[in-house]
């Protein structure tokens, strides 16, 4: 049995850079690698995709990142442990092991599912966010639940070298491997407590680099361009230390793992997984070296006996246009056009808004109630409104592309974009 493991954090979203866990693998002197790509967001885009083609559905950065790291991972002998089956884990294993052969790599991969459970749920069940049925939100498109260890801890026990998931919780990607290599009982629900603390703290990449932390005024980072993302090393009761690859941007202190450690947490006395219900009001943090973080503490009571699933479902389209203004009075000609919008699509459209971007878009105010700068050199108009239809939410993009001829003078850079919100 090892003293010690340790494990990177290759990504901490789907949408994450590709170049970092290139970095920890060929430098970490990893056991594991982690990607976690997986979010409520991108488990209902890859389950769209899937009703599309049911030959995707995972990640769409799969290949590419697959290709770039499966050459390093076996040099290396790193295992890699991913979610990013997303809603077609058995397919996305299918392309690993063909992008292996195309690259004359012998892997063994493993394919976690069972956390589709779209078949099994009563779709009449009160949602929690709403307290009414599921089936008033939309069409229900999927359905899954967050998986704990239970699966990957047997694609581990296969000898598995790569393990694709489908939706698992983001910490047990993490404790799986620490409980394989550790031998730790499952229902050691101090340990699995500290276990989840460790992904906890891990599963969001570049977070705990000082990348979500950072700001420029008040908490400066430096060399963001080329920012580090975190490895653990975990030892045998559950104690770790948090670290990233010298020579890369970014930095590991106190204050990063504290915003890690409380970031999406509602409750730190009772944080809910598949495998326990952790405690993090034990937890300990100390900063024993520069980029050096040690955890410690945390612990868990029993399991939850039931599953957290997350609904997909069709919502409706959105309809949005972009128009910029600039120069003298650009607010001024701005506001007619949203005026003159509104009055031509508002009635259409049960939810419907104008916003002044660098004005109103992301605090909401009313533009009465903001005292407006004489002179303002540009703005950027944007208008949107939820629509049942695809066609009522073109109508939207159009009405602003009309703008360049119907006025008022001086707008430019028109854009305009329709969606089916899942």
């Amino acid at each position: 049995m090892k003293q010690k493991i340790r494990i990177g954090c290759g990504a901490g979203f789907s949408g994450d850079r590709i170049e970092p866990a290139i970095v920890l693998s060929e430098k970490g002197n990893l056991d594991y690698l982690v990607l976690e790509c997986l979010a409520e967001r991108t488990i209902a885009l890859a389950q769209k995709r899937k009703l599309q083609d049911p030959s995707k559905g995972y990640d769409p950065l799969l290949v590419r990142r697959i290709t770039s790291l499966l050459p390093i991972l076996v040099k290396n002998k790193i295992c890699l442990i991913t979610n990013m089956g997303a809603a077609n884990p058995v397919e996305a294993s299918k392309k690993v092991s063909e992008i292996a052969q195309q690259l004359g790599l012998k892997v063994k991969v493993a394919a976690v599912s069972g956390d589709d459970v779209f078949d099994k749920i009563d779709k009449n069940a009160l949602a929690i966010e709403t307290n009414e049925p599921l089936t008033t939100s939309g069409e229900l498109i999927s359905a899954n639940a967050y998986l704990g260890v239970e699966g990957i801890l047997e694609a581990l026990k296969n000898d598995a070298n790569i393990i694709i998931t489908g939706r698992v919780a983001d910490p047990s990607l993490f404790l799986a491997p620490i409980i394989h290599e550790f031998n730790w009982a499952t229902d050691n629900y101090d340990l699995m407590g500290k276990g989840t603390v460790i992904g906890h703290l891990m599963e969001y990449a570049g977070h705990i680099t000082g990348g979500y932390f950072a700001d420029p005024i008040k908490k400066p980072v430096e060399n963001m361009d080329i920012l580090g993302h975190p490895f653990v090393d975990v030892f045998q009761d559950g104690s770790a230390i948090i670290s990233k690859i010298d020579g890369t941007g970014g930095m590991v202190n106190l204050q990063t793992a504290k915003e890690q450690l409380l970031y999406e947490v509602i409750n730190p006395y009772e944080y809910f997984t598949p495998n326990v219900i952790a405690d993090f009001t034990t937890v300990k943090l100390q900063e024993i070296a520069k980029n050096q973080v040690q955890v410690s503490g945390g612990t868990g009571k029993q399991r939850p006996n039931t599953y957290k699933v997350s609904v997909g479902y069709k919502a409706f389209f959105l309809g949005e246009g972009e128009i910029s203004y600039a120069g003298l009075g650009a607010f001024e000609r701005a506001e007619l056009a949203g005026k003159t919008l509104e009055k031509r699509l508002k009635n259409q459209f049960d939810d419907f808004r104008v916003d002044y971007i660098g004005l109103n878009a992301v605090h909401r105010q009313s533009i009465d109630t903001i005292s407006i700068p004489k002179t303002i050199p540009e703005i950027r108009l944007r208008v949107a409104g939820k629509a049942k239809t695809i066609d009522d939410a073109t109508s939207i993009g159009e009405e602003v592309e009309a703008l360049y001829t119907n006025g008022p003078a001086g707008g430019g850079g028109v854009r305009k974009y329709v969606n089916e919100v899942i």
